[in-house]
């Protein structure tokens, strides 16, 4: 069970931080992803932790402005947002695959999503 929390509104230029809470599975053999989906889009790719940590992938848009990290003894990613804007308004996931993936398709396990809105 993954469960996100941390979503809320905020204005632009301000910071969030989502946590991903993973339980019933072995957290720390896993990679964590997080993708968002905006409303009438496709979802997307946000950024990717491999299972220790010491390897992270974003998505261009983000680069430099949001950050992945993991607690892997308290079974927890997070996604610290910095400098949003009212573009990153999405319901944020977060996925756990076998291996450390952009796709979402070889991600296996999924959260419920947790709302981000950046207001102008």
């Amino acid at each position: 069970q993954l469960v996100e929390s941390g979503g809320g509104l905020v204005q632009a230029g301000g910071s969030l931080r989502l946590s991903c809470a993973v339980s019933g599975h072995t957290f720390s053999t896993l990679a964590m992803g997080w993708f968002r989906q905006a409303p009438a889009k496709e979802r997307e790719f946000v950024a990717s932790i491999s299972w220790s940590g010491g390897a992270t992938f974003y998505a261009g848009s983000v680069k430099g402005r949001f950050t992945i990290s993991r607690d892997n003894a308290k079974n927890t990613v997070f996604l610290q947002m910095s400098s949003l804007k009212p573009e990153d308004t999405a319901v944020y996931y977060c996925a756990a695959a076998r291996d450390l993936w952009e796709q979402e398709r070889y991600y296996d396990y999924w959260g419920q999503g947790t709302l981000v809105t950046v207001s102008s």
